[in-house]
């Protein structure tokens, strides 16, 4: 018998690559969890272990579509976050993130449950304050070719907030940063998977640009710890959550190199367009409201995962 207080979750984009490792960790813990995917970046395969337990549920579902159900808690994850996934098509991924928030939010209203938005560092734009605290409101190009993503959070942390003054919905809003980790894509266009798949396979590792621009790298482990206070804390947010040891690109390329081939050569092409130049989490928030701070390298880190895409025989 469970002899602890446990809720029924809901997690949009549950079989996707953050969203699975939610899971695992609220179905370890005793939790009741109903998975929301539509698969387009989201994989079966991810939560197929829990598939046939009494406590998960999967339902194949695209949350731009309303969608009734009895839920304590929302964790809403969906929506495409690599920029080869959300430029696919552009206009889908600003309805889900307008339309699908706002789905979420309708039923957390009405349901009683507390919602938590997955916001983005991306919301910050191409920074002109460097490092990022939340009090920042971004430097967003709002007809880019990655404004369907950055401002399609922005105006779904908008409609979080509307809805708790509106309403007083239960909101939680976490901006994150780069995390990477097992269940990554390997196709996704993330720099780190984007290196370990070329490093494996033998290939020269692509930089675009002259590898100076800067990232802060989150372990999904990290991340999801951040992300479990932060709906069982008191602080609505918006709330940094990510690691502030920042590499440059050309540094992530080496680091990955010298685990796999330190004989592979490193390539330069093009920046994409409005490719941040740097990116930095002020994450003093998140250690007074929520207790926490990361604990994972990223040399550990990246042995961690460069192990798991082996095991996938990329």
């Amino acid at each position: 018998m469970k002899n602890h207080i446990t809720y029924r979750n809901l997690v949009t984009g549950g079989a996707g690559f953050l969203g699975s490792h939610l899971i695992d960790r609220l179905m370890t813990a005793g939790e009741e969890v109903i998975c929301l995917d539509n698969y387009f970046t989201g994989r079966k395969e991810n939560v197929a272990k829990w598939i046939g337990h009494p406590d998960f549920e999967l339902i194949r579902h695209d949350v731009t579509e309303p969608i009734q159900v009895e839920v304590d808690r929302i964790w809403h994850l969906a929506c495409p976050a690599s920029p080869v996934h959300y430029q696919f098509n552009p206009i889908k991924t600003a309805k889900t993130s307008f339309l699908g928030t706002y789905n979420m939010l309708g039923l957390a209203r009405r349901v009683g449950a507390r919602i938590l938005l997955a916001s983005t560092s991306e919301v910050y734009g191409d920074p002109e304050v460097h490092p990022q605290p939340e009090s920042y409101r971004g430097c967003v190009n709002t007809t880019g070719i990655r404004s369907c993503y950055d401002e399609g959070k922005r105006i779904a942390e908008t409609l979080c907030f509307d809805y708790q003054r509106m309403h007083s919905t239960e909101i939680r809003v976490m901006r994150i940063f780069n995390t990477y980790g097992p269940r990554m894509l390997p196709n996704d266009g993330r720099v780190v998977s984007n290196f370990i798949v070329q490093a494996l396979r033998g290939e020269a590792l692509t930089i675009y640009g002259d590898g100076s621009q800067t990232r802060s790298f989150c372990y999904v482990d990290d991340l999801i710890e951040g992300m479990i206070r932060l709906m069982n804390g008191k602080h609505s947010g918006p709330i940094n959550i990510g690691n502030p040891g920042e590499f440059t690109i050309k540094m992530l390329a080496e680091l990955v190199r010298d685990r796999v081939n330190p004989s592979l050569k490193l390539i330069h092409k093009a920046l994409p367009a409005d490719d941040p130049m740097q990116r930095k989490p002020v994450i003093n928030l998140a250690s007074k409201e929520l207790g926490w701070s990361p604990t994972i390298s990223l040399e550990e880190g990246l042995d961690l995962t460069i192990n798991w895409f082996k095991s996938t025989h990329i």
